[in-house]
């Protein structure tokens, strides 16, 4: 099933989007061209828990949709990120001032298979206690909500968490965590 790549060519390369047209050929020799690739980085994020049970949630406006979003931290693994661990406690600091305890993998997941060449990887994280003030990027502003499993829940069933990893992220580590069943 899989195709052959006879030729790719880069359309347009920045640190945080590469775009490319491939020419493929399909097992039974049809040729597809030109066929879009998105390239970005590797993503991590996590469903963190402080000490005292709350989940760390953010809220800010994402341009793109042009509305403001709650979610779970996270962002991209960067190439001084030693593996998918470290990038995650990284981005969690960064994004909301906090350390953890412990991390366990839960999974990855793919925003769009047919586009994009990249994978999310999802942690549990355990145990944060606030350590120092966020350390945003230009384009982040980000407030913290630390909110009960019952107040997310309530959240995921109003549809007013929308990122669609992020719902994900939740319901692997709800599942984890025995706090729903599938």
């Amino acid at each position: 099933m899989h195709w052959k790549i006879n030729n790719s060519e880069y359309l347009f390369k920045n640190h945080w989007l590469t775009l490319r047209a491939d020419t493929c050929e399909k097992p039974d020799g049809a040729i597809i061209e030109p066929y879009y690739v998105y390239e970005f980085s590797d993503w991590v994020t996590a469903v963190p828990f402080t000490k005292d049970g709350k989940i760390i949630m953010i809220k800010q406006y994402r341009h793109a949709l042009g509305d403001i979003s709650i979610e779970i931290p996270g962002g991209c693994v960067d190439q001084g990120d030693t593996d998918l661990q470290t990038a995650c406690a990284r981005e969690l600091l960064e994004e909301t001032g906090y350390v953890f305890d412990s991390y366990k993998y839960l999974c990855k997941t793919s925003a769009n298979p047919s586009t994009n060449n990249n994978l999310m990887h999802i942690f549990l994280a355990e145990g944060g206690k606030w350590q120092n003030v966020q350390q945003l990027d230009a384009g982040e502003d980000i407030e913290i909500l630390l909110l009960s499993v019952d107040e997310v829940k309530g959240l995921l069933k109003e549809n007013k968490i929308i990122q669609s990893m992020h719902v994900t992220a939740l319901m692997y580590a709800f599942e984890k965590l025995k706090l729903i069943a599938f």
